[in-house]
């Protein structure tokens, strides 16, 4: 996993701030650089784990409103730690209809600050915060979404895309 010790303090990166470069791959072995949206809003989530309840909710609400977001000229794409073969148990049981990318080394969600000290039952360890980022066609951040609780955030990134694209 990404190399973040205690003292070594994750960087969000900031609306009007250029998205890092990534490329991974998908769920079906599709690498999927950010440089191939130029041009696109692009809707990138991070998210915790593959079928887990809360992860499974936030993509299960990207999945019912792909259509909503295509319309506004946006696509999503998920990323988590998870592996390959992970990403297509999940993607094919949900059947999703956006690429979810494997992050295996969590060297996209630390270039992205989202790999970040937790604690669960007295125990800490590094994982993923919840985290929505809006790219505009450019390439630039255009909102954060912070610490996203599940309910009712696709229709606070549809609202995040209708104001930036009026």
């Amino acid at each position: 996993m990404a190399k973040n010790s205690k003292a070594d303090k994750p960087t969000l990166i900031e609306p009007g701030k250029a998205a890092p470069a990534f490329t991974l791959p998908d769920q079906a072995g599709n690498k999927h650089r950010l440089s191939q949206y130029k041009g696109q809003w692009v809707v990138l989530y991070f998210y915790p784990k593959d079928n887990t309840p809360g992860c499974t909710t936030q993509a299960c609400g990207f999945r019912d409103h792909e259509k909503a977001i295509q319309k506004r000229g946006a696509v999503v794409l998920g990323i988590s730690p998870d592996d390959e073969k992970s990403k297509a148990k999940f993607a094919g049981k949900y059947d999703l209809n956006f690429p979810i990318l494997a992050d295996q080394g969590a060297e996209v969600c630390g270039k992205y600050g989202v790999w970040q000290e937790k604690s669960m039952y007295g125990k800490t360890y590094m994982g993923v915060v919840r985290t929505t980022y809006l790219i505009n066609p450019n390439g630039k951040v255009a909102q954060r979404f912070d610490k996203v609780k599940v309910k009712g955030h696709t229709e606070a990134v549809l609202e995040a895309l209708d104001a930036a694209t009026a």
